[in-house]
């Protein structure tokens, strides 16, 4: 028997609130403490990521972001996946410049330690493992030092166990947020736009994509439900 789709609070009408004019993908200048990462860096990241007998025949990139429903790189297999030990939370503070500002910064998920976190797998083409890899770590990891930096892990995907790469936060980066509740994770998300757009198409697509993998992240959805309240109660009040 088939079952109704969930239906989001938070829908189109209101991330075309908060949607800037126009949005630039090109990279902003980095914050004060940081750099703009260099093919050497990214080089030199690769060479320490593959270091050492396992020959990686396979290269998986596990998502449990925008690299869901943007992929920084081409790939050739698409999986869902289990990872135990970690889970995807908005701790990655604070953005003011891709999607926030000064005045309203936005935060990001990361991957933080402890429960279980399902997202998408990345099979990359075997021939282009580099070119692909670099697209993501210019992507993932444009400022150097990062704040999450790219690790492996080991997801479930059906009756397999597959090592991936994937980007857990640094707890001693200086960006880790925690101790928030959901309702002042809420009030950031629903106001916070950035050069790239806001927090709140960030958590629509997240979430959206999510239900069309057939992954319910309960926090998530709790999330685009109070999202979808502050900015009812900013923009259509007088309605």
């Amino acid at each position: 028997m088939s079952t109704t789709p969930r239906q989001m609070r938070l829908t189109a009408r209101h991330v075309a609130y908060l949607q800037p004019a126009e949005t630039v993908e090109a990279l902003p200048p980095p914050p004060d403490g940081m750099r703009e990462a260099t093919l050497a860096d990214h080089a030199a990241t690769i060479e320490t990521l593959f270091d050492g007998p396992d020959h990686h025949d396979e290269t998986w990139v596990f998502a449990y972001g925008s690299l869901i429903w943007k992929p920084a790189c081409d790939y050739v297999e698409m999986r869902t996946g289990l990872l135990h030990g970690w889970h995807r939370a908005f701790c990655l503070g604070w953005n003011t410049r891709f999607r926030g500002s000064e005045d309203n910064p936005g935060l990001m998920l990361a991957l933080d330690r402890g429960g279980a976190c399902k997202g998408a797998l990345y099979r990359l083409p075997p021939d282009r493992r580099d070119e692909c890899l670099i697209k993501l770590f210019e992507r993932e990891m444009g400022w150097m030092p990062t704040a999450f930096p790219p690790r492996w892990v080991r997801v479930r995907a059906g009756e397999r166990i597959v090592r991936a790469l994937t980007f857990c936060i640094d707890r001693n980066s200086g960006r880790y947020v925690s101790g928030l509740s959901d309702d002042q994770i809420a009030d950031v998300l629903a106001r916070a736009t950035g050069t790239r757009g806001s927090m709140a198409e960030y958590l629509h697509a997240t979430v959206d994509h999510l239900e069309q993998m057939g992954i319910h992240d309960p926090h998530l959805w709790r999330l685009q439900h109070l999202v979808a309240e502050r900015i009812e109660a900013a923009y259509e009040a007088d309605r």
